[in-house]
């Protein structure tokens, strides 16, 4: 094993391994340089996150927050129809159960 390690160290530097090295070299110091302010941009944003909305608490309080994959919509053919929640595809109801055209997710109403 230690000839293996001289036979590396001896080995002569072409100009393709050391392209490759510097190449590395670079990324890293570029990647150190980039990653504080990465972190420091996505911390700004979570702040922003934070601050409570008046619109977002006035919905909350009034209770008229709609879910999106409950409400109904008539499509060309006059049919009820619905989002789907695994999908996103067309539900259309059959008595009570609503169910997805496409995937078959179904639930009751």
């Amino acid at each position: 094993m230690n000839d293996e390690i001289r036979v590396m160290l001896e080995r002569r530097i072409d100009r393709r391994t050391f392209l490759r090295g510097s190449g590395l070299v670079a990324g890293a110091v570029v990647g150190a340089a980039a990653l504080p302010r990465i972190l420091l941009a996505q911390d700004r944003q979570d702040r922003k996150d934070d601050k409570p909305d008046d619109k977002k608490d006035d919905k909350k309080d009034s209770g008229q927050e709609k879910d999106p994959f409950k409400e109904t919509k008539i499509d060309d053919q006059g049919r009820e129809y619905r989002t789907c929640p695994q999908c996103g595809f067309n539900m259309y109801r059959q008595d009570r159960t609503w169910t997805c055209e496409n995937c078959g997710y179904s639930y009751v109403e």
